[in-house]
């Protein structure tokens, strides 16, 4: 009697040590389950922090002296590829681009197409705040201003209303529609569309009258800003990619800048900027064939080569490639 009560007493107690085990097993696995789905929903809620600017900063490296990435003296955040051949080739709208400029403040990259896209005049000859009371007061030449009135800012981002005391143009240049009306919707690829962003691109005059400090053309640069998503370079941005000594600002841009600088290519191609130095509002500079930064009409036989630049969003990612010409930098959105 007592066998069989001692072996009642040992099987209860194994079913309860059995209960026990599988109540514990099944709260742990709930538990891992729940912490798994609170991690899986947490990780979906975390949004990436755009970073593409300061990932290429980093995997650049920043250099003192040769070719390559520059911390730049005159502008904060901003960082300057310089030099005759430094690994700034990416592939963007299945073309070879090449980096400008990398701003980690916003984490944006600038870029310019590598090959000349084709020749064109700046502007066309009439249309656009003509006569006296326009800043565009030639019907012959065209005008310099790459925007028009209601895109046109200045660097406190007040929209602008006149220049010179003169009416700003009720038009677009040219060039302005070819690139970001023609040019975006023909030519550009779906991948590249999405990653090209608004930006802020300095269109006021430059001139080689001045101090001789680039810190004055950047400021004058900056009293006038077009925001947009196609646009040319500004041409301190071609001095600033020389490591020419003898290259510290407009007044030694007509023959010192050509010297290690990447942005030579030996053919003719418009920036952005008005000229400043015949008190007009129709000579824009360009780059010429030898390298010199010029100015001339913005219409009449005016026609030069055209390098789109756009900024590309921080949430690009930079997936493979070493910029160099042979591996350039691959981008993902």
């Amino acid at each position: 009697m007592r066998r069989h009560r001692s072996r009642r007493r040992n099987k209860q107690r194994k079913i309860i040590i059995i209960s026990m085990c599988s109540l514990l097993l099944i709260m742990t696995v709930g538990y891992a389950a729940m912490q798994t789905n609170l991690e899986i929903k947490a990780k979906g809620n975390v949004v990436k922090k755009a970073t593409a600017g300061s990932d290429l900063v980093d995997m650049a490296g920043i250099v003192n002296s040769g070719d390559g990435l520059y911390k730049d003296v005159y502008e904060e955040n901003v960082y300057t590829y310089r030099g005759t051949s430094p690994n700034n080739y990416v592939i963007f709208n299945d073309e070879l681009w090449r980096i400008i400029s990398v701003n980690t403040s916003d984490n944006t990259i600038k870029i310019i197409r590598n090959e000349i896209l084709e020749n064109r005049a700046f502007d066309t000859a009439s249309g656009r705040y003509q006569g006296k009371e326009g800043y565009c007061d030639s019907s012959s030449f065209g005008c310099s201003i790459y925007g028009r009135l209601n895109n046109l800012y200045d660097n406190n981002d007040n929209l602008l209303t006149a220049l010179l005391s003169r009416k700003l143009p009720d038009k677009d240049a040219s060039i302005n529609i070819y690139l970001n009306e023609t040019y975006y919707n023909d030519l550009l690829n779906t991948s590249a569309k999405v990653m090209i962003i608004d930006n802020k691109y300095k269109v006021g005059s430059l001139s080689s009258q001045n101090s001789g400090t680039l810190s004055i053309d950047l400021n004058n640069a900056k009293q006038v800003i077009w925001k947009g998503e196609i646009a040319l370079i500004d041409a301190t941005e071609y001095v600033r990619a020389s490591t020419n000594s003898s290259c510290t600002s407009m007044s030694s841009a007509f023959d010192k800048c050509a010297v290690n600088n990447w942005m030579h290519i030996n053919y003719e191609y418009w920036t952005i900027s008005p000229s400043g130095d015949y008190f007009t509002s129709y000579f824009v500079l360009y780059i010429s064939e030898k390298g010199q930064v010029s100015s001339n009409n913005a219409y009449a036989y005016a026609k030069r080569g055209i390098r789109p630049v756009v900024t590309l969003s921080p949430e690009v990612q930079i997936t493979s490639g070493d910029g160099s010409e042979s591996s350039p930098f691959e981008l993902t959105m």
